[in-house]
């Protein structure tokens, strides 16, 4: 399946929702995204992560591989009244200085990374006692909730997706990170109810990566009917309250005394 988020540009911007506060809060609690921290933001998409970054302080630079989506940020941002410098480029290999960053985060895109080389990328962007930050908000597919339901449907328009019952837990991620040298690995996660209105669903879901990022045009136009009918007809109450888990991997570069050890054991 061939993916590419810039043809969801608009509706990405649009319907998908950001990461809560209560996110940015607890990373600030673990001396992360605090004032004045500098932070690069990989696979940045419309810059929901970085403008989070930047409301606390912090200077940040966003990259991402598909230029339509850094339009639309760069749109989103001019409304919101902030700041955000980006850049085209992957994550795996930035361009940018090493040694420089004090925080390198990745929202809702670690997946769709080649992973340890993106975790070399980041430590190598790192100062000594950097934060390498992991973050991704899934809805939950219950049995029979509207997420379920839906993920059902866009199988039957795209029977090759494979992504389909997360449960937004991603603990395989933090082997990426070992791998890469990095130390005293954290993680946490919070459930959160966000409010669709039927409207928003189905911009949020034509969004999915087996829907608008991957299919034909008409047959996306065909999923959003066939999800404008189901919701009508089993979920008619509005807003739909849509269960996601909040979940976050923060691990740490080095530091200066245990820099130099760390490469001689690997």
């Amino acid at each position: 399946m061939t993916v590419d988020f810039g043809r969801t540009a608009s509706d990405y911007g649009a319907y998908r929702a950001g990461f809560p506060d209560g996110l940015f809060s607890r990373l600030g609690d673990m001396g992360v995204g605090l004032n004045g921290q500098r932070v690069v933001d990989l696979g940045t998409g419309t810059g929901a992560l970085a403008r989070g970054f930047v409301r606390r302080g912090c200077v940040v630079t966003g990259l991402d591989p598909a230029p339509a989506m850094l339009e639309e940020a760069r749109r989103i941002d001019a409304e919101a009244g902030l700041r955000v410098s980006y850049r085209v480029g992957r994550a795996e290999e930035t361009g940018l200085d090493a040694a420089r960053w004090d925080v390198v985060s990745a929202g809702q895109c670690w997946h769709w990374f080649d992973r340890p080389r993106a975790a070399v990328e980041a430590r190598r962007l790192l100062v000594a006692g950097g934060a390498l930050v992991i973050c991704h908000m899934d809805y939950l597919p219950l049995a029979g909730n509207v997420c379920a339901v839906t993920e059902a449907l866009v199988l039957e328009h795209n029977p090759s997706w494979a992504m389909a019952g997360g449960t937004g837990i991603h603990a395989d991620w933090t082997l990426d990170t070992a791998g890469a040298g990095f130390m005293a690995l954290e993680t946490f996660s919070f459930d959160a109810d966000v409010l669709y209105s039927h409207e928003a669903w189905r911009g949020r879901m034509r969004t999915c990566n087996a829907v608008g990022a991957s299919l034909p045009e008409r047959e996306v136009a065909n999923f959003d009917d066939a999800l404008g009918r189901v919701l009508a007809e089993r979920f008619p109450d509005e807003p739909l309250e849509v269960p996601h888990r909040v979940w976050a991997l923060i691990a740490r570069a080095p530091a200066q005394g245990q820099a130099l050890g760390s490469v001689h054991a690997r």
